[in-house]
């Protein structure tokens, strides 16, 4: 996986913490409506659901080390968040001042004072991301019978507390001057006041389509930087009492949002459906509307932005720039109003009777002003340039885009396994508040032309083996239905609906295998690894997979898969004993890039799910990724007849056969 495919990962799961913030806003935002005055001193009930949200928004960074580590775990399991809260409280422990006093023999005052801010979102991440790969690496691993107690998940925990230890010794010192950087570049914006924060909303718009601008987020909304504006603002009274946060000032990263996305995107909403062609308006229409709706109350942007963010790049840097300007002018004339998911009505309303929030009714006549400035801008663009919105493609491409989804989350998501490729063709789904986040072996077999029938807004290629397809706010449903249509059926792909393979006529006593996994078929003799290509362990052919999904190449008994699943051997009923060996060396990888679907002992049939792979995963760590099929006992049978050759698909072609002697 490249950078860019890494970031994107780290960005998908910082959503995972900063999910929790509305619950904070909901709770806090009620807590002020009922005692604004008081902020809860005078109402029991005010001040019941301030503390409750303000324990969320006081503990963002342990959120953010659990939600980290669960987010990129390979699995999504409870034992990453486990390590990556362990590793964050050895960490900050051992990074406290009291400590790195004691272990640097130094007074107590002498010590850097960046060591007493080490509770912040940033470590917090960091922990996350350690944790999250400690757990990818170690959590197949089997130690010695009389340490197998701790083996595999429960190994984890204790990996990632040695593991801070090496960190915390690192961070001693090179915590000072990451800190005095972060603190420095946060300064410089801040510094910068109202133009600073106007050239941040910027950037935010310009990084949506590679969906990166939640790591730029992190060091204006949180205490990354020493800005935490989010954190701040819905602290209110406690945050003004304790000095964190300033009138007028606290809240200039997010105020100016709220004019956009409540009214400058509706507005270009209404100029793309005016610009479309007579015959297409109704079906902008109900585009246009619904993605609206759900920017103007909810501040979900994304269904509209990306309506137009490919078909008319222009268009966006302009929402971009125009973006950016608001931001700057709502911070300058210190109309202030905050939010914990987005800049839509529901947060503008429970944001008003917060403390900090100052003018903020100026932000409807601010938004007023941006509808035209929109509606306007965006017509007049779209006839200069001609350019191709929605309901003003070329005919046939606006005839092969009419949506034609279901609003069954379960249809959907097998609509749009098939948008990319099948099963075969998957390496782990996830999703954000709007776009499903897909890591895949190849990113070209994505039909941009299906997902748009199937009604997405857009799909955005990364590389090879990134991309995201923008689903609208269902993301997160269709996700977890799309991963549990993989769980339970993991054939069901491209391969599944592909027609049978004409089986060949077998002579008595002739046993046929099938392709064990997808690819294209090697000869042995090619395999790096000289015991294969010797053909000491046996005769048969290799395959250089393509598919993720391992099935049985016969029917028989599952007689061993070993411990660390890179190898498996079946056994025929007339005694043929066929290995199928993923990868060259894979032994080494400890488990890492496989999964287990059925275990030793089992009888299988041809074409029965054995293991899931991780082909990103081997192709960047594995000696080789071809894969030997071979007949171990070949001198109880006689030789190999109708070789495959070419591509095969797993548990459908025909691989080779034999017969007894």
């Amino acid at each position: 996986m490249d950078i860019l495919g890494y970031l994107q990962k780290i960005g998908r799961a910082l959503m995972v913490p900063v999910a929790t913030l509305p619950a904070a806003a909901i709770m806090m935002g009620i807590g002020y409506w009922i005692d604004p005055d008081g902020w809860g001193s005078s109402s029991a009930l005010a001040a019941f659901l301030i503390k409750a949200g303000a324990a969320i928004i006081d503990n963002m960074s342990i959120l953010f080390a659990v939600g980290v580590a669960y987010g990129m775990s390979k699995d999504k399991d409870g034992a990453a968040a486990l390590s990556g809260l362990v590793g964050y409280y050895v960490l900050t422990t051992l990074l406290s001042p009291g400590a790195v006093a004691q272990i640097q023999g130094i007074a107590l005052e002498l010590v850097p004072k960046a060591f007493g801010k080490i509770n912040n979102q940033f470590v917090g991440i960091l922990t996350g991301v350690i944790a999250a790969e400690l757990y990818n690496r170690f959590s197949q691993v089997e130690l010695h019978k009389a340490l197998s107690f701790f083996s595999g998940r429960r190994l984890v925990p204790i990996v990632t507390s040695f593991a801070m230890i090496l960190v915390a010794f690192v961070l001693m010192a090179l915590w000072p001057v990451i800190y005095n950087s972060l603190v420095a570049f946060g300064l410089s914006i801040k510094d910068m006041g109202p133009t600073g924060a106007g050239i941040y909303a910027f950037f935010n718009r310009l990084l949506i389509p590679v969906g990166l601008h939640h790591a730029l987020n992190s060091v204006f909304w949180f205490d990354v930087a020493g800005i935490n504006d989010i954190p701040n603002f819905l602290g209110g009274a406690k945050s003004l009492a304790e000095g964190k946060a300033v009138l007028g000032v606290t809240g200039i990263y997010q105020a100016g949002f709220f004019p956009i996305m409540m009214f400058g995107l509706p507005g270009a909403a209404l100029a793309i459906y005016h610009t479309a062609k007579a015959e297409h308006k109704s079906r902008v229409a109900s585009i246009m509307i619904a993605a609206g709706f759900a920017s103007f109350f909810t501040g979900v942007t994304e269904p509209l932005e990306f309506s137009f963010m490919f078909a008319a790049p222009q268009l966006y840097v302009l929402h971009a720039l125009l973006t950016g300007i608001s931001v700057y002018l709502a911070a300058t004339m210190q109309w202030i109003a905050g939010f914990g998911f987005s800049a839509g009505l529901v947060d503008m309303v429970l944001s008003s009777r917060n403390p900090l929030a100052k003018d903020w009714y100026m932000l409807l006549v601010q938004g007023a002003l941006f509808f035209a400035i929109y509606y306007f801008s965006f017509r007049a663009a779209i006839g200069a340039f001609k350019l191709k919105t929605v309901g003003r493609e070329d005919d046939e491409v606006a005839e092969a885009f009419t949506p034609v989804a279901s609003t069954n989350v379960s249809e959907l998501a097998a609509t749009y396994l098939k948008v990319i490729g099948g099963s075969t063709n998957v390496v782990n789904v996830d999703a954000c508040i709007s776009r499903l986040r897909l890591t895949l072996n190849d990113t070209s077999l994505v039909s941009a032309a299906l997902a748009k029938a199937a009604g997405a807004s857009g799909v955005v290629t990364l590389n090879k083996q990134n991309v995201q397809v923008v689903v609208g706010p269902r993301a997160e449903l269709i996700a977890a239905a799309l991963r549990d249509l993989l769980a339970r059926n993991p054939a069901h792909s491209v391969e599944a609906a592909a027609p049978a393979v004409p089986t060949r006529e077998l002579a008595p006593g002739q046993t046929l295998l099938v392709a064990p996994v997808s690819g294209d078929v090697v000869a042995l003799s090619d395999v790096p690894d000289q015991a294969f290509a010797s053909h000491a362990v046996g005769e048969g052919v290799a395959i250089r997979p393509t598919g993720n999904l391992v099935v049985a190449p016969c029917d028989g008994l599952l007689a061993n898969v070993f411990n660390t699943n890179h190898a498996f051997a079946v056994v025929t009923d007339s005694g043929a004993e066929i290995i199928v060996h993923i990868g060259v060396e894979t032994v080494k990888l400890r488990g890492q890039g496989f999964k287990r679907l059925a275990q030793p002992g089992a009888r299988v049939k041809a074409g029965d799910p054995v293991l899931e792979i991780d082909l990103a995963y081997l192709s960047a760590h594995a000696v080789s990724i071809v894969s030997p099929v071979v007949l171990s006992n070949p001198e109880q049978f006689g030789a190999l007849a109708n070789i495959a050759t070419g591509s095969v698909v797993a548990g459908k072609t025909p691989l080779y056969c034999f017969s007894a002697r």
